[in-house]
């Protein structure tokens, strides 16, 4: 009798949510992801939370390539690789640049308080400045200054089918 009553009781006790999965925007040092069938270990995050968007530092092996995820009506995606490059002044980034033959233009500029965690190009949060241009041929390039230091990449833009959480903590 008394496992009946208890069966009846476990029909009417609440049942747990469901853990909501962890998204692409909200993944930190030690998850796991893919994109474009290559599996990264995330181990750092830059997250400019005014804009809703995050720079990953992805791991493959030894190399390291960025993922730029920022919430608009969708999730936008873009896969970055650090390029050789020098700056002298923010001041002065221009509104068009060529490099490697290729013409890119400046599609946004903005500045924004970021925080920091874990592998960054960046040691500390603060304000960063960050130039996004994009060529004739849809290839990417954006430029970052913050606390004295220029980042530079090229990258192309990523379908979010090619992109997914294989592990959160």
């Amino acid at each position: 009798m008394g496992s009946v009553w208890k069966r009846v009781k476990n029909i009417f006790a609440k049942q747990e949510p469901p853990k909501a999965e962890k998204s692409m925007l909200g993944l930190t040092p030690g998850d796991i992801c893919e994109v474009s069938l290559v599996t990264y270990e995330v181990v750092g995050r830059v997250h400019n939370r005014s804009r809703n968007a995050v720079m990953l530092t992805l791991m493959d092996g030894k190399d390291l390539s960025y993922l730029h995820i920022e919430e608009r009506e969708t999730l936008q995606y873009q896969l970055y690789h650090p390029i050789d490059g020098r700056l002298d002044n923010p001041a002065e980034v221009p509104t068009e640049l060529e490099l490697d033959d290729t013409l890119y233009f400046m599609e946004e500029e903005f500045i924004g308080h970021v925080d920091v965690s874990g592998r960054t190009p960046f040691m500390q949060g603060g304000e960063q400045h960050v130039w996004q241009y994009q060529s004739d041929r849809n290839a990417l390039l954006r430029i970052e200054w913050m606390n004295g230091r220029f980042m530079l990449y090229d990258g192309e833009k990523i379908i979010s089918a090619d992109v997914k959480v294989i592990r959160a903590n």
